[in-house]
């Protein structure tokens, strides 16, 4: 995990400077983290956001492990005030539940099943209080996210395995349940050095959420490899993010873009 975030907390940060989210909380009181992991998200905007000032914000964690909502409750500084933890998927959350001024899932409905995706929009959509809003980042079909783990499953899973849900399927579905997203995307690279290879080990088993298959045999596999040699720029390897930032507002609200975004 320490290896993939050595690279992944790049981000997190896009992310806390690309709205001026003291905007946005101000005069907010309560907020939901979908799929939490491990709080990178507010430690991200506690760096970077310049939230001093903003009034205390009640924050649940939604997250199906628990040891995740542990680690991201561990992470909830001022102004986020740790809530209720609710051990469950999206779309397996309680209806009665909520609603909250603000709902957020960073980077965090890649494994969501293609089946339960318009039940996890449906109750996305719900989570939101009249006159609040939504902001989800999801990686692109394009971007180094979808493509590497594509590219795992047909190199080393023999085409076995479901490849991950990307920003387009969820505005896709989004659309389908009849509401218009505002969405726009950012585009980074990740960038790590060929040698340093402990950390780009880390890193490649993360994206493709398996710790058991060794960097010489994912450099080495069909379809895998070469898509990571394509890579490779001299000394170092440049993964090209491509990351949708939607927001969801069920009264027409939006977010104030920053010049980073």
């Amino acid at each position: 995990m320490e290896a993939f975030y050595a690279l992944a907390r790049l981000d997190y940060e896009l992310l806390a400077k690309a709205v001026d989210w003291r905007a946005l909380l101000e005069g907010r009181t309560s907020l939901l983290d979908v799929a939490c992991g491990s709080g990178k998200f507010p430690e991200a905007l506690r760096r970077h956001a310049g939230l001093g000032g903003v009034a205390e914000l009640r924050y649940d964690l939604l997250d199906p492990s628990a040891f995740s909502l542990q680690e991201a409750a561990a992470e909830l500084r001022p102004p986020f005030a740790e809530g209720v933890r609710y051990e469950s998927t999206l779309e397996d959350l309680a209806p009665l539940a909520g609603p909250w001024d603000v709902v957020w899932a960073t980077h965090a409905l890649y494994a969501l099943e293609p089946a339960k995706l318009p039940a996890a929009v449906e109750r996305y959509r719900a989570a939101i209080a009249p006159g609040g809003v939504a902001f989800l980042a999801q990686g692109a079909a394009d971007g180094h996210y979808l493509k590497v783990y594509a590219a795992f499953l047909e190199g080393v899973r023999g085409g076995e395995g479901t490849q991950y849900v990307s920003s387009d399927d969820l505005i896709a579905e989004m659309r389908a349940q009849g509401t218009e997203p505002e969405v726009r995307r950012i585009a980074y690279d990740h960038v790590v050095k060929a040698a340093d290879t402990a950390v780009l080990e880390g890193y490649l088993q993360r994206c493709v959420f398996d710790d058991t298959v060794p960097l010489a045999q994912l450099l080495e596999a069909p379809v895998l490899g070469a898509y990571l040699e394509r890579q490779r720029d001299g000394d170092v390897y440049r993964f090209h993010q491509e990351v949708d930032c939607v927001v969801l507002s069920p009264e027409g609200g939006s977010v104030r873009w920053t010049a980073a975004s």
